[in-house]
């Protein structure tokens, strides 16, 4: 039998223990019985603090607050590589909200996505500062930018002198057009740049970091600023960030994605990336997810076109500049979500937008759809293993504002199905037919079945002549190392109900 220990979790401390009597290291970690320290938790979200200092508003584990909620779910190939970020009051603006999910690859993609997960949101708001100091004193031009002085620029000449090769990154950004559009706040151009320029020194800096291995490892970057009724959105990689706001017309729910998968077989990926000598193809056995080869060696294969880190093929194109759009945000705009790929490769837009709508409470509603993706994996993908599902949801209308427009909804649609079969039993009086039912597609019923059935079910009720293909697990994996070996044609043709 082990010894029984119990901490104080409002204090931490042994009971009876006093601060006059700890010492040092017991005041910062508590002991166990056993011998070993305790590593100190985040007893409000159940995540364990890693050196950052916690800042009230912050969550980055599973959580929620009165604007938001977080969910993440390790899935079935290993450590969860995934993380995710929620900081109200962010610059000290009551307005102001970052959020951010992180999804990693490589063998140390999760302490990647950690890294950046808790260095971009304080760079940024370091960015922002000078930007505005700057512009309190007069240095900043009209579109955002610093204005430098003559002993400055002269500096800055000395020193590109000396160092003559310049990132795929500096010469990326000098290439990307700044807009110079009227409807555009002041706020737009100057957190643009700043973003920029943070997403360009942590990609420098997790090069030089001593601990962590960036080489074959990286971490896409999803993230978000909404400040008062504008949105800056900001995309790296292959997460993605959709809204969901309501029709004009029948104020019906409508899913709009706010970026861009940003994968290798897009034209303008993969013109940068052949241009600098990398190559993009697919394998032949999965001919829809192409990947970024090195020039004379079948690796790593990553399956997406920009990533901080993955150092190996940042001089063949692969490149961490994030893409930048600006939205300004109405009243029929409801809630924005945040995920990894592992929740958009099972579900689409509407689909997410639609779990998140109807779960039962807005705490639950990032759960309710990690749990919806992880099922659907299990249902699509039956032999493969499930991948890293994360959620971030931030809601924009307050919880009264948004249940009175749902019962609206309600409200008219029971008032059409009223109407309908009122209309329906007059005809029946009056002529003696059978009314036809409109009926739902045959494609809306088969996969609302699908949502439904257990694994078990989708089993049971399969046909055998159904071709089932190793090869479909593999279409989950960010980045192959070398290129792995296949079975015959002969072995996958066979029915896959006998592999069972």
């Amino acid at each position: 039998m082990g010894l029984c220990y119990s901490v104080d979790r409002t204090t931490g401390k042994e009971p009876g223990e006093t601060s006059t009597t700890a010492t040092t290291a017991e005041t910062s970690d508590d002991r166990l019985g056993s011998g070993r320290w305790r590593r100190p938790r985040d007893l409000k979200g159940g995540g364990e603090i890693e050196g950052i200092q916690q800042v009230l508003g912050r969550l980055v584990s599973n959580g929620s607050s009165k604007i938001a909620c977080l969910y993440t779910q390790q899935g079935k190939k290993g450590t969860n590589q995934d993380a995710m970020l929620v900081f109200e009051n962010f610059c000290s603006r009551d307005d102001t909200v970052f959020c951010g999910v992180f999804d990693g690859h490589g063998p140390f993609g999760h302490m990647v996505a950690k890294k950046v997960r808790d260095t971009l949101p304080f760079t940024l708001s370091t960015q922002l500062k000078m930007t505005s100091e700057s512009n309190q004193s007069g240095l900043v031009d009209e579109n955002g930018f610093q204005i430098k002085s003559t002993d400055e620029e002269e500096e800055e000449e000395a020193q590109r002198s000396e160092a003559v090769v310049t990132t795929m990154d500096e010469q990326w950004c000098e290439l990307n057009p700044n807009e110079n559009n009227d409807e555009l706040p002041d706020m737009y151009l100057p957190l643009k740049h700043a973003l920029l320029k943070t997403c360009q020194q942590i990609d420098k800096e997790l090069k030089m970091h001593p601990t962590i291995d960036c080489f074959c490892s990286g971490t896409t970057s999803v993230t978000l600023i909404k400040q008062g009724e504008d949105l800056v959105v900001g995309n790296i990689g292959d997460s993605r960030a959709v809204l969901a706001t309501r029709d004009e017309e029948d104020n019906a729910l409508l899913a709009v994605q706010l970026t861009v998968d940003l994968k290798p077989d897009l034209p303008s990926e993969s013109a940068r990336i052949k241009k600098c000598k990398g190559r993009v193809f697919a394998l032949q056995d999965e001919p829809e997810v192409a990947r970024v080869w090195l020039p004379n060696s079948d690796s790593p294969g990553l399956a997406m076109a920009r990533a901080f880190g993955d150092f190996c093929l940042k001089d063949y194109g692969l490149i961490s500049v994030p893409d930048i759009n600006y939205r300004r945000l109405t009243e029929r705009d409801q809630f924005i979500i945040l995920a990894s790929d592992g929740v958009w490769d099972v579900l689409s837009n509407k689909e997410a937008v639609d779990i998140v709508a109807s779960a039962p409470s807005r705490s639950t509603a990032a759960r309710a759809l990690v749990d919806t993706a992880v099922r659907s994996w299990r249902i699509k993908y039956p032999t493969s293993k499930n991948d890293d599902c994360t959620v971030v949801c931030l809601f924009l209308q307050d919880v009264s504002v948004a249940m009175e427009v749902s019962s609206n909804v309600v409200n008219d649609s029971h008032k059409e199905d009223s109407i309908e079969s009122v209309s329906i039993s007059n005809k029946e009086e009056e002529e003696d037919e059978i009314v036809p039912v409109k009926e739902e597609k045959s494609s809306e019923i088969e996969s609302k079945k699908m949502m439904t059935m257990t694994l078990a079910e989708c089993i049971s009720v399969a046909q055998d002549d159904e071709e089932w293909s190793a090869l479909e697990g593999l279409t989950r994996v960010n980045s192959l190392l070398s290129i792995p070996r296949f079975f015959s044609g002969e072995l996958r043709s066979t029915s896959w109900r006998k592999w069972l």
